[in-house]
């Protein structure tokens, strides 16, 4: 496992790769003269009584020197597998709001794509961007924009089902992954994440800001190509927009 984890080149970087590689190599020190000590045992075993007792002290008192670099050892291996858990959130998950990242998105997309084509249930992909959101940084500078971010995000995670997969997609835009559910019923959750976003109270500069989303809806169709149900949705989002904002509307 530890050799494993040296020849890596994926850790060839990691902070904790020079210490972790000293303690192995004392470790396989310990180990050749603790052999050693076994086989000088072996050719004196007529020796007294208290060389005997001797050299057991010995071999005891290394032994008890390995177990403890096997301790420090088994807690590398844990630090190890820590920062490999933490380096795998920080690649899936958007900086800013918390939720995935654009690169979860794809990956969950392809996944729950293969899985709609093999057992040919539905799977509905919704967009959803922020209403007038370069007005917002201008108006009240891109703290305030990042806040509005947030905010969206959270109302977002909190609007959709247990099993839905939610991320940025990119800038103010968002997406919504929603498993085993056509597009009418889609839109039912999709309402309840528009009121939500709608109904966010936030003040900048003492003066509230008015906050609203549009939302685009599309139901892959069998055999249908990840891009054109991204495209589809897109399409139906800009039906949004075009249409007056603060509204959803599902892809033809």
């Amino acid at each position: 496992m530890i050799e494993t984890l040296l020849a890596d080149p994926e850790n060839e970087g990691n902070a904790l790769r020079h210490p972790l590689a000293e303690l192995y190599e004392e470790y396989r020190s310990l180990l050749y003269q603790i052999d050693r000590i076994t086989r000088i045992s072996d050719r004196y075993q007529n020796v007294s009584r208290e060389e005997k007792d001797a050299l057991a002290g010995r071999y005891n008192k290394q032994l008890r020197q390995l177990e403890k670099i096997a301790r420090i050892s088994d807690r590398y291996q844990s630090m190890m597998r820590d920062l490999n858990e933490a380096l795998k959130d920080a690649s899936t998950k958007d900086a800013l709001t918390g939720i995935g990242n654009r690169r979860m998105l794809m990956e969950s997309l392809k996944a729950e794509t293969a899985r709609a084509e093999r057992l040919e249930r539905p799977l509905t992909i919704v967009l959803i961007d922020v209403d007038r959101f370069k007005s917002v940084n201008d108006l009240y500078g891109h703290e305030a924009g990042d806040k509005v971010l947030v905010r969206i995000a959270n109302a977002i995670r909190s609007g959709v089902r247990d099993y839905d997969l939610c991320g940025r997609w990119g800038g103010e835009e968002f997406m919504v992954i929603m498993p085993e559910v056509p597009a009418d019923e889609g839109a039912v959750v999709v309402e309840r994440m528009r009121e939500a976003i709608a109904g966010i109270d936030m003040v900048a500069d003492d003066k509230s800001v008015q906050i609203s989303a549009s939302f685009g809806i599309a139901e892959r169709r069998p055999g249908e190509r990840i891009s054109d149900t991204i495209n589809r949705a897109d399409a139906a989002l800009f039906d949004a927009k075009r249409n007056g904002r603060n509204r959803y509307e599902i892809a033809a």
